[in-house]
């Protein structure tokens, strides 16, 4: 058996620390089951953890991470559908009380929706999810340059995931009667920022 470096170290300084002064509450977690109020949309970038970003302990988050971020709308056909199924789980089963799309800098998913090389097999027909939102941007700014186009897109898909996530019955309803509300946010690598997304669609740095 052989197990990389970086995990074995990690898991046995998990152990000696974190797990010995958290004990109680795993074996909680264990027997209670998990109950956490928000379910976060994340990249699966490494930049970015959620967990970490937010301070957030075991059972606090419900987190999902893919490629750029995105909520699929809904649909009914024979494919695989796993940023879908979390998202049932989440509203459906453990009932939370709000999701946060979690978008960020740099992100290599949106920069191959906005490339013009193939992006991969599975890759290009996922990021094809927010074409519509890219060639309005791009039409919409002539003459911006590659950065400004980049974050434009980030934040905008943002929005278009929002608007996804509304298309699930299930979720419009529960947003509807007042038990789920939507957030949208935007993390800043290099500076660390965290921007909020205002329900006219503007995003606020958060202090």
């Amino acid at each position: 058996m052989t197990i990389p470096d970086l995990l074995l170290d990690g898991y046995r300084q998990f152990r000696e620390e974190h797990l010995a002064e958290q004990a109680a509450l795993y074996r909680n977690l264990s027997k209670m089951g998990q109950s956490p109020s928000v379910m976060m949309i994340a990249c699966a970038d490494s930049r970015v953890d959620p967990a970490t970003i937010f301070n957030a302990g075991p059972g606090q988050l419900f987190v999902v991470r893919n490629v750029a971020n995105l909520a699929p709308p809904f649909e009914e056909n024979g494919g695989y559908h796993g940023t879908s199924a979390a998202i049932e789980f989440a509203v459906e089963n453990l009932g939370v009380q709000d999701i946060v799309i979690m978008g960020h800098g740099q992100c290599g998913g949106i920069a191959a929706s906005l490339s013009s090389r193939p992006a991969g097999k599975f890759i290009a027909p996922w990021v094809d999810m927010i074409s519509g939102t890219r060639d309005a941007i791009v039409r919409d700014n002539p003459g911006a340059d590659s950065a400004t186009l980049q974050q434009t897109l980030e934040l905008a898909a943002i929005g278009h995931s929002l608007q996804n996530l509304l298309s699930f019955p299930f979720i419009k309803a529960a947003v509807d009667t007042g038990r789920l509300r939507l957030h949208g946010s935007w993390f800043a690598i290099a500076s660390g920022e965290l921007r909020w997304r205002s329900p006219d669609g503007k995003f606020q740095k958060i202090v």
